[in-house]
């Protein structure tokens, strides 16, 4: 729990107290997490997504390119699916959204090429001793993501939503390169 307290207050402060790292560190931070994501074929963990303030949680199987399932821990059985065009957010109350891929921010946090060249041309901040976080803007999208200094993995990003609201989601539990069930991302029916 402190560690998730921990990344929202950074994330919130990260602006005013942005320390930068020496060039030397920087550039091998960068390089590792560059050939981290590079060797990741896909991710599995548990998350914690802030939505304006409504928090849920649940775990998640990301596989490259832009295929995602989510189980959101919540009564309404709600889940998350993207087959790599199309994204699903579908419960048990009768409700089921579908939308394109490339139509929300989603899409380039999905996508581990955009990742690679953006955070090649980018500078880096240094949040804190354990964070690394990169700004990307995208159609006029910002995304903010963040990788763990010590195994440099994508543990979170923020994002805008579709619907104008302020998304944080923060990673924990992260397993990489698991055997997963392709079955997860075929897309749900309405039914």
């Amino acid at each position: 729990m402190l560690e998730k307290e921990m990344f929202y207050r950074i994330f919130f402060f990260a602006f005013l107290t942005i320390q930068y790292i020496p060039n030397e560190a920087t550039a091998s931070i960068k390089e590792d997490i560059i050939d981290n994501l590079k060797n990741t074929k896909n991710i599995s963990f548990n998350f914690e997504q802030n939505i304006n303030g409504e928090i849920e949680t649940g775990n998640c199987v990301l596989e490259y390119p832009k295929k995602i399932f989510c189980k959101y821990a919540s009564k309404n059985n709600k889940i998350l699916v993207s087959n790599g065009k199309s994204l699903v957010i579908k419960t048990n109350k009768p409700s089921y959204y579908h939308y394109p891929l490339d139509k929300t921010p989603l899409n380039f946090i999905l996508d581990k090429e955009f990742l690679l060249n953006e955070i090649s041309l980018l500078k880096e901040r240094s949040l804190n001793e354990n964070y690394i976080n990169y700004t990307i803007i995208k159609n006029d999208n910002e995304i903010n993501i963040f990788f763990d200094k010590r195994n440099f993995f994508l543990i979170g990003w923020q994002i805008v939503d579709i619907y104008q609201n302020l998304n944080i989601t923060f990673l924990s539990s992260i397993k990489k390169n698991q055997l997963i069930d392709k079955n997860i991302f075929f897309i749900p029916s309405q039914d």
